[in-house]
């Protein structure tokens, strides 16, 4: 079995169009770098978009969870009103 370049130099060289094949390859490696770092970032927006809507969500419950039991305790302690106008 023979080897597609006998020297290191040949293969770097890569047969006189070196330049376009380590340019393409470089090219290539970037855009797929580009491609890793926006995921991540898109990732970690994502998540903290989440985080911020569970977050809003559960302070909404707790504060509807609040208001009614106010509305409760101020129907008790508060005595009809209707009868009062009646007197």
């Amino acid at each position: 079995m023979n080897a597609a370049f006998p020297t290191w130099q040949a293969f770097f060289e890569m047969g006189g169009y070196a330049f376009y094949v380590w340019l393409s390859v470089i090219v290539t490696l970037i855009s797929l770098f580009g491609i890793v770092i926006h995921t991540l970032w898109y990732r970690r927006q994502l998540l903290a978009d989440i985080r911020r809507r569970q977050s809003r969500e559960q302070r909404i419950r707790q504060s509807k969870k609040q208001a009614s039991a106010a509305a409760k305790t101020a129907a008790v302690r508060s005595p009809d009103s209707s009868r009062e106008k009646l007197s």
